[in-house]
């Protein structure tokens, strides 16, 4: 039985589905959302941080200011920088967190945290877990959908979707909005015009056939079964998936404020606004789509690991230049998104997370680009069940750590609180995985209430 040993939801949850918005490289809260007065005041002067400082790279070069123009925005005056402020008009929706820190300053490390609630592979992704928990409400999509970034898969690549010990029914379905074929495989290959609707029926029956021959020699084994059931799903998907994805179905005016251009045919191969606005919109989107038609995780990733010219937040040698064309795409999409999902009532029962695995120093690298910075991030969550135009947990005078070092907040609260608005007790929600009783929270996590609405 892959069901899970508990009935959830076990308390009225206030959302039903999640989207999970991750900047891949480690993006820098003090250019985005934390403004920092002090470091404009102390700029160009050299760092002291009060106590020695282990730096991911050579970071420790003198106070930088934010790289961008911060200003209120929303009746919380919440302020913003500019690259992000597109979501000023949607701010007052949104519950910032400033008092993140993680574990490492390493980047897979820090994603498999942020993804899977432990930094080593061979944990469940969170939306494997909610997968696992609740089940899918459509059963011609998948539960948990991933749409990474066109360019290429951020560290960790797959495992930050994994169902690792989990039924492996609940890993992520990967999905590539705007491309020729968004889902891999859904449709016979072109070449293959020999294919008939009646020898792809006979193939699945004796597919079929053979499978089940397979698996009555091999009990207690699920992959196979989760093969059959990914078969099964697929064929399902063929129908319901391209109705999903068709943004032709889509008033102009609902493209046009997710900022999709019409006339695109393919995707960029070159970094710009309008390129990186219409990217990370097809996926806001598609999410939106996806989500109306019951599905319950989705992941969208910006930023890729592929090295040099960069094309994620790892900006060691220039924030402005790698920052600025990504963090405008992403703040137009996730603010169409919240706008979309708001006036059409949905909303109200769906959870928005926005994270990264770590953020940066407050010092300078090379003059133009900043080192990592576990100690210290920012995450903001918006939708079902959140109190919006609130901060909760603040950093210190130059975003190195958090203001109150005794009681930071980790990655764990956020998953706790996540489940606990789903209506699961995240302590209750287990399995059972190498004589341990394994959850997404590990041994730790609280529910923040200071976010409930």
């Amino acid at each position: 039985d892959n069901s899970p040993a508990l009935s959830f939801p076990q308390h009225p949850p206030r959302a039903k589905r999640v989207v999970q918005l991750f900047m891949a490289g480690a993006a820098s809260h003090l250019d985005l959302f934390d403004f920092k007065p002090e470091l404009i005041r102390r700029h160009g002067q050299p760092s002291d941080f009060g106590e020695p400082v282990e730096a991911f790279q050579n970071g420790l070069g003198p106070w930088l200011r934010p790289v961008w123009e911060f200003k209120p925005y929303g009746q919380s005056g919440k302020m913003l920088g500019e690259p992000v402020s597109a979501l000023g008009p949607v701010v007052d929706d949104l519950a910032f967190i400033h008092n993140m820190v993680g574990k490492t300053g390493v980047h897979s490390q820090g994603t498999l945290l942020q993804t899977t609630g432990f930094n080593r592979p061979g944990f469940p992704s969170a939306g494997a877990w909610v997968s696992y928990g609740l089940g899918s409400m459509n059963e011609n999509l998948p539960a948990f959908v991933v749409l990474p970034d066109h360019r290429g898969l951020a560290s960790n690549g797959t495992k930050n979707w994994d169902a690792a010990f989990l039924p492996a029914q609940h890993q992520g379905t990967i999905i590539y909005p705007g491309s020729e074929t968004p889902v891999a495989d859904l449709f016979p290959d072109k070449r293959a015009s020999f294919v008939s609707p009646q020898s792809e029926a006979d193939a699945h029956r004796l597919m079929a056939a053979l499978n089940h021959t397979h698996a009555a020699s091999r009990p207690g084994d699920d992959r196979l079964d989760a093969r059959i059931r990914s078969y099964e799903l697929a064929a399902r998907m063929q129908l319901a998936a391209p109705d999903a994805l068709d943004f032709s179905k889509e008033p102009a005016a609902i493209r046009e404020m997710y900022g999709i251009r019409d006339d695109r045919r393919e995707w960029p191969k070159d970094i710009n606004d309008a390129e990186e606005i219409d990217i990370f919109g097809r996926k806001c989107l598609a999410a939106r789509r996806l989500l109306e038609r019951g599905v319950r995780f989705v992941q969208i990733w910006s930023g890729n690991d592929n090295g040099f010219p960069r094309r994620n937040w790892d900006s060691h040698e220039d924030v402005e230049r790698d920052h600025g064309p990504l963090a405008r795409g992403f703040a137009h999409g996730a603010a169409a998104l919240i706008k979309d999902l708001k006036q059409r009532g949905l909303l109200d029962d769906t959870l928005i997370l926005w994270t990264t695995e770590f953020g940066r120093m407050p010092s300078t690298q090379g003059g133009k680009g900043r080192d990592h910075n576990p100690f210290c991030f920012t995450n903001w969550l918006t939708g079902g069940g959140i109190r919006g135009g609130i901060t909760h947990g603040l950093s210190d005078e130059f975003g190195y750590k958090p203001l109150d070092r005794r009681n930071p907040t980790e990655v764990y609260d956020v998953h706790a609180t996540i489940l606990h608005l789903l209506g699961i007790n995240h302590e209750q929600l287990t399995f059972r995985a190498g004589g341990v009783d394994r959850r997404l929270t590990d041994v730790h996590g609280h529910v923040i209430r200071n976010l409930l609405a």
